[in-house]
C-alpha cells in the first residue's frame, strides 16, 4: 500500500526548462502591453467602457494585486483620449439671489478665457468710464444742467430776500440754515434793542419773522428738491455715458462667447449692474460717506467681487475627456465646497467660494475610485449614489441638517452630471453590496473581474516573461536569464497553489523580481540569475520565519508533543496551517480519541468549549454520518467518545481534519495503534471519499521540518487527498528528501486507504451477512461496538443490544 499510494518525486513540483523559453536573457524580449492572462475581465472592461446608457457604472472586481488598478486606469486614459473633450464650468455671481451662484457650461479651454477677459473688463471699467465722464460733451450737459439749477437756487433766493426786506427784515446764513434777523434803520438789530421794545412790537415782529420763515423752508424744500432733480440727471448722464462707453468692451466679450444663451443673459445683467460702480466718483463719494460706520455697513474691499467669474473646471479642448482617480474620496473631496458664509460676508463674493471635488472635474469623462476608500465615508458615498441617480452634481454643505444653530450657506446651482464611476475593489466587498444595497445594483450594473490565477500555457507564459522584461526596463533593473525567468514561474506556480495555472498577483511577482536583482548586485553579477531569484525568495521566507522557528523549538524540547516515530492507539498526527501576516506555514498537532461505555455519541472537545469553527462543526458531524453508514445498519451506535487537538488553545475552522479525526477515533475502537510517523490531512465525507483541503504545500512541508529536526528515519511522510496532486510546489529539500527516500508523500481517495498506510491494517469489506473481513480495522471496530452496547445495556439493567460478536 505504501508503495502503490506513493507519490513520486517528479510530482511533487512544476519546474520549468529554461532552454524551452526561446531567449537567452529578457533583454532579447519585447516588453509587455497590457495584461497577461486576463482576457475575459480585459473584454468585458472594454465593453462596459463603451456603455454609456445610465447605471452602467462599473466595479471592477479581483484579489489585490492582480494589476486590476493599474490596468484600469490606463485603458480608461487610453479611451478617454479618444473621446470628446469635457465642458468647462464656471460659477457666476446671482444678481437676484446671491446666495444660490449660477452654473453656466462652456465649450472646453473657453473658462481660462472668460476668466481673464472679465479681468480685463474689471480692470478697464473705470478708466473708460472715467475718460467718457472728462469728455467735452458730457462735461457740457452737466455743466449746462448745474447752472439751470444754480438759476433757480439764485432766483428763489433773491426773491426770499425781496420778501425778507419787505417786512424790513434781512437774511443770515448759519450752520443750522437761513435764519431772519429784524433790520432797524437798514441794521439787524440787537438783543437789547429787541428787548426794549414794546410787547406788541416784539409779537408783531416775531410773527413776521415766521411768516419770513416759513418761505425760507418754503425756498429750501424747492432748493432741495431742485438739487435732488439735478442729481439724479446727473447720476442719470453719468450711467447712461458710462454704458456707452462700456457697451462696446461688452459686446465685444458676447461676440467672443457666441452660442451661450445663459452667459449672454448673465453679461446682459452684469452689463447692468457694472456701470455703477464703474463710476470713479461715486466710488470716492461713497469711500467719504462710509468713514466711520461699522464694519458691516461699509462697501465691500473689492466692489466688483460680484462680476469676477469663478473658473470651477476647465479642461483642454485637446486632451479627451477628463480621467480622475481620487485616492481620498471623503464627501469634500468628491463634491467639492462652498466655504462658509459669514454673516457680515459680502453676497458678491460668495460665489468665489465655491471649491471643485473629484466629481465636478470628471465630469464628462470617468471617475476611478477605490470602493473600500469611499465606502469609508457614508456621507460621500450616499451623495455619490444620489448624484448618480440624479444626474446632477451638487454642492452642499455635509450634516447641515444637523447643526443646532442655523448657518448661512450657499446653495449653488446644481451642475447636470454626465460621468461613468468605475469603483475597485475586491469580489467579496462586490457580493456584499449587491445583497444589501439597492441603490448600488441599480447604479454599478456592470462587473468587470479579474482572475486570481491563470492557465500556465504558451501565451501566458511569453506574456509573463514579458511582464518581467517591462519591469527591468522600467525599473533600471539588470536583465533576468532564461533560467531566472524559469524560477519566478516556479515560483508563480507555488503562489497560485497549482502546477497549471501561475498567479496573477503580479504585486508579489513584482517583489521577487526587486529582490533578486539586490542579491545579483551584492554579488557584482551584470544578470539576475537562476540562483539569485531563489536567494530572494528563501531570505523572504527567512526573515518573516521566526514563529516557526520558535515552534519548532518546542517540538525539539518536548514542550509541544509531538511524535514522528512509533505507534500508538487513538492518535493521529494531524496538520494545520498558521497564518503570520504575509508568511504562511504548516505544523502539525496531536489529535487524540478515547473511547468509552455510553450513549452520548461522538463529543468534539474544541466544540464544546466554543474553540471550533462551523465548519469544523460541519465536518465533526460527517464523521458520525459515516460512523452510522458502516456500523449502525444493525445496532444502535451506543457509545460515548471524545475527540480533541492536543495542547491547542486557538480557535480553530475548516474540515481539513477530519480524516485524521476519523482514523483517530477508529483507531480508538478498534484499539490498534497508528504509525506516528505519518502526518494526515484531508477532508472525509459520509460515504468515506477523501476530498481536498487548502496549504497542502505547508502542510508537508511544516511535516518534514519537525522530522528533519527530530531527525529522518526514511519511514516519515504525509498523506494527502489525490485531487490535491496538481497543488503541490514543494521546496527544494523536501523534494531531494522524497528522491533519496527519506521521507515520502501518499495520496489516497478513500478512508480505507487511509486506514491501510497508518494501521497496517486492511480496513475490510463487509460480506452478505453484514460482517466485515475477519481480522480487517473495520471488523474490530463493529466487535467493539456490539460489546459497549451490550456493556452499556447490562449497566442500564436492559436485555443487550441486537446481535452476538
Amino acid at each position: 500500500m505504501r508503495t502503490r499510494l506513493a507519490v513520486a518525486a517528479s510530482q511533487l513540483r512544476r519546474t520549468w526548462d529554461p532552454g524551452r523559453l526561446g531567449f537567452a536573457t529578457t533583454a532579447e524580449l519585447p516588453e509587455l502591453e497590457g495584461l497577461v492572462g486576463q482576457e475575459q475581465a480585459v473584454r468585458a472592461l472594454g465593453f462596459g467602457l463603451s456603455l454609456r446608457s445610465p447605471g452602467y457604472n462599473i466595479y471592477v472586481a479581483g484579489p489585490a494585486g492582480t494589476g486590476k488598478t493599474s490596468y484600469t486606469s490606463s485603458l480608461v486614459r487610453a479611451r478617454a483620449a479618444g473621446e470628446p473633450p469635457a465642458q468647462d464650468w464656471v460659477y457666476v455671481h446671482n444678481f437676484d439671489r446671491p446666495d444660490e451662484p449660477l452654473a453656466i457650461a462652456l465649450p472646453p479651454g473657453t473658462g481660462t478665457s472668460l476668466v481673464k477677459a472679465m479681468e480685463e473688463i474689471i480692470s478697464d471699467a473705470q478708466r473708460i468710464a472715467a475718460r467718457a465722464i472728462a469728455g467735452p460733451e458730457h462735461q457740457g450737459r452737466r455743466d449746462e444742467l448745474l447752472r439751470a439749477a444754480q438759476q433757480q437756487t439764485e432766483q428763489a433766493m433773491l426773491e426770499l430776500e425781496q420778501l425778507a426786506s419787505a417786512h424790513d427784515f434781512g437774511l443770515t446764513h448759519t450752520d443750522h440754515g437761513i435764519v431772519p434777523v429784524p433790520l432797524r434803520n437798514g441794521q439787524p438789530m440787537t438783543g437789547e434793542e429787541f428787548d426794549s421794545l414794546s410787547a406788541e412790537e416784539r409779537r408783531e415782529i416775531t410773527a413776521r419773522a415766521k411768516e419770513i420763515q416759513r418761505a425760507v423752508a418754503e425756498a429750501s424744500r424747492r432748493a432741495w428738491e431742485v438739487e435732488k432733480a439735478v442729481r439724479a440727471e446727473l447720476q442719470r448722464l453719468d450711467r447712461e455715458v458710462t454704458g456707452g462707453a462700456l457697451s462696446p468692451m461688452i459686446e465685444g466679450l458676447k461676440a467672443r462667447f457666441p452660442g451661450i444663451p445663459a452667459l449672454a443673459a448673465w453679461l446682459n445683467r452684469m452689463a447692468v449692474e457694472l456701470i455703477d460702480p464703474a463710476i470713479p466718483s461715486r466710488g470716492a463719494a461713497d469711500a467719504d460717506a462710509d468713514a466711520g460706520l461699522p464694519l458691516r455697513r461699509r462697501r465691500p474691499a473689492d466692489p466688483f467681487a460680484r462680476f469676477r467669474v469663478n473658473l470651477l473646471v476647465a479642461n483642454d479642448p485637446a486632451g479627451g475627456a477628463p480621467v480622475v482617480i481620487e485616492p481620498n474620496p471623503t464627501y469634500v473631496n468628491l463634491f467639492g465646497k462652498a466655504e462658509y458664509v459669514a454673516e457680515d460676508d459680502e453676497p458678491g463674493n460668495r460665489h468665489l467660494q465655491i471649491k471643485a471635488g473629484a466629481v465636478h472635474r470628471a465630469n464628462g469623462g470617468y471617475l476611478i475610485l477605490q470602493a473600500a476608500d469611499v465606502l469609508a465615508s457614508p456621507t460621500a458615498w450616499d451623495a455619490l449614489k444620489r448624484a448618480l441617480s440624479m444626474r446632477e452634481a451638487r454642492i452642499e454643505a455635509p450634516g447641515a441638517e444637523n447643526r443646532l444653530l442655523p448657518v448661512a450657506l450657499l446653495r449653488p446651482q446644481p451642475i447636470p452630471l454626465n460621468l461613468k464611476v468605475i469603483l475597485i475593489g475586491s469580489a467579496q466587498l462586490y457580493h456584499a453590496l449587491y445583497a444589501v444595497d439597492e441603490s448600488f445594483r441599480k447604479q454599478f450594473k456592470f462587473r468587470a473581474e479579474f482572475e486570481v490565477a491563470m492557465e500556465a500555457n504558451e501565451q501566458n507564459v511569453a506574456g509573463y516573461a514579458g511582464f518581467i522584461a517591462r519591469v527591468c526596463r522600467r525599473e533600471r533593473l539588470r536583465d533576468m536569464t532564461a533560467a531566472g525567468v524559469a524560477q519566478v514561474l516556479s515560483h508563480s506556480h507555488r503562489l497560485s497553489e497549482d502546477q497549471t495555472k501561475l498567479s496573477a498577483r503580479f504585486n508579489e511577482v513584482v517583489e521577487v523580481i526587486y529582490e533578486a536583482d539586490a542579491w545579483a548586485a551584492l554579488e557584482g553579477s551584470p544578470v539576475v540569475d537562476a540562483q539569485h531569484v531563489h536567494q530572494a525568495i528563501q531570505a523572504k521566507a527567512e526573515r518573516s520565519s521566526l514563529p516557526e522557528r520558535h515552534l519548532l523549538e518546542q517540538i525539539r524540547r518536548g514542550t509541544l508533543l509531538i511524535d514522528v516515530s512509533g505507534r500508538v492507539v487513538g492518535q493521529v498526527n494531524g496538520l494545520t496551517v498558521m497564518q503570520r501576516g504575509d508568511y504562511r506555514f504548516g505544523s502539525p498537532r496531536r489529535i487524540t480519541a478515547r473511547v468509552f461505555i455510553g450513549q452520548k455519541g461522538v463529543l468534539h472537545i474544541e466544540r464544546e468549549v466554543a474553540l471550533s469553527g462551523q465548519i469544523h462543526d460541519k465536518g465533526l458531524l460527517t464523521l458520525t454520518g459515516y460512523l452510522g453508514d458502516r456500523f449502525g445498519q444493525d445496532k444502535p451506535l451506543a457509545f460515548s467518545a471524545s475527540i480533541t487537538f492536543e495542547q491547542s488553545y486557538m480557535p480553530i475552522d475548516g474540515d481539513s481534519a477530519s480524516v485524521a479525526e476519523l482514523i483517530a477515533l477508529l483507531s480508538a475502537l478498534a484499539d490498534v495503534p497508528v504509525d506516528q510517523s505519518i502526518a494526515v490531512t484531508g477532508s472525509v465525507n459520509q460515504r468515506g471519499e477523501i476530498q481536498p483541503i487548502g496549504g497542502v504545500n505547508e502542510k508537508i512541508e511544516g511535516f518534514f521540518r519537525v522530522c528533519a529536526e527530530l531527525g529522518l528515519t526514511g519511514r516519515q511522510g504525509v498523506v494527502i487527498p489525490r485531487q490535491n496532486l496538481h497543488n503541490l510546489m514543494l521546496t527544494d529539500d523536501v523534494v531531494a528528501a522524497v528522491e533519496q527516500g527519506r521521507f515520502h508523500v501518499w495520496a489516497i481517495d478513500t478512508i480505507e486507504e487511509g486506514i491501510e498506510l497508518l494501521t497496517g491494517l486492511p480496513a475490510g469489506e463487509r460480506g452478505a451477512d453484514g460482517r466485515y473481513t475477519a481480522g480487517s480495522l473495520f471488523d474490530r471496530v463493529d466487535s467493539r461496538i456490539r460489546r459497549l452496547a451490550r456493556q452499556y445495556a447490562y449497566w442500564r439493567g436492559g436485555s443487550g443490544a441486537g446481535g452476538g460478536d
